[in-house]
């Protein structure tokens, strides 16, 4: 039976190829491969264009796209796609490439903007390489002993020259909870959100926690509430930077929420049917985006059976 994909980012059709990928000369023989295609970016922005049925990402042929960027460093292998081998490519500088190297290929689009018109496929690919480019952007000097690392393993680790430290891309484990007390749902605003947005409630993992304990701490901390049990729905690969979202119905003990006013600005209950409001636009309150796990936890729980 196959994985249930849930949630935007996820669902990466491409063989990430994990072992082969360590051999150099196995990487070689791909990117010789005169099938091989390569996804274009630029400063965090996947390469789009039109299509009838709406856009999808540009892939170019990697011989076009190593003319265009003679940098090792700027390229990734991302896996293969029915045998085909499937690389990225990052522009640097301020310039947009669209209206120079690539014109007339497509236009450059901020990713949150894009995961609202990709497909499934084409957002967690995309996703998965902007990970990738900002960690290769954040980590070019070794953290032992602060010497330039090197790319390797296709991007997908580096190694210092100097000390022979391996360093792998990080992923930060994120706990995102809709707390639920009876039949109503908690949802908070942060200051900087867009006018009437709400979401789930959100915090990072601390050395040493667990997901129950994290989701109990983060939940006190932001609207004071205690919760009595913890409910794991699903996960979402988030690439802004690079975070594993692990989605969670949390049960808490009573309805006294305050916000702290530091994270949440405001916190307010909602019942099923107000939910269904938020969800169908028909309320004051915004729903999240149709991209965010915290909308798929809504969409879970106003499609519960009604407590009572």
């Amino acid at each position: 039976m196959p994985l249930p994909i849930l949630n935007t980012f996820a669902g990466n059709p491409l063989d990430r190829a994990g072992d082969q990928r360590n051999s150099p000369d196995w990487l070689d023989e791909q990117a010789a491969n005169i099938e091989a295609l390569s996804l274009v970016f630029w400063a965090g922005k996947p390469l789009l264009e039109d299509h009838a049925d709406g856009p999808r990402l540009t892939w170019i042929a990697l011989t076009h796209a190593r003319d265009l960027i003679r940098d090792g460093d700027r390229e990734l292998f991302l896996g293969l796609w029915k045998g085909v081998p499937c690389f990225a490519v990052e522009f640097g500088g301020a310039a947009d490439p669209a209206t120079g190297p690539v014109r007339g290929l497509g236009a450059f689009a901020e990713l949150r903007e894009a995961a609202a018109v990709l497909s499934q496929a084409d957002a967690a690919m995309a996703g998965g390489a902007k990970s990738l480019f900002d960690w290769r952007r954040r980590h070019g000097f070794c953290a032992n002993c602060g010497q330039e690392s090197e790319t390797a393993c296709g991007g997908w680790k580096r190694i210092c020259p100097a000390c022979k430290t391996e360093h792998f891309p990080r992923v930060d484990p994120v706990t995102i909870m809709l707390p639920v007390f009876g039949d109503r749902c908690l949802l908070g605003r942060q200051a900087s959100w867009p006018v009437g947005r709400m979401s789930a409630l959100a915090g990072f993992l601390e050395p040493g926690e667990t997901i129950e304990e994290a989701c109990a701490r983060e939940v006190q901390e932001e609207a004071g509430l205690t919760v009595t049990a913890v409910r794991y729905h699903s996960s979402q690969p988030w690439p802004f930077p690079s975070q594993l979202m692990i989605g969670l119905i949390a049960e808490v003990s009573d309805m006294e929420a305050a916000p702290d006013q530091t994270e949440l600005e405001e916190v307010r209950w909602f019942t099923r049917e107000e939910a269904r409001a938020v969800l169908a636009g028909a309320h004051a309150v915004k729903a999240p985006p149709r991209f965010a796990i915290a909308r798929t936890l809504l969409e879970a729980w106003v499609g519960e059976v009604d407590a009572g």
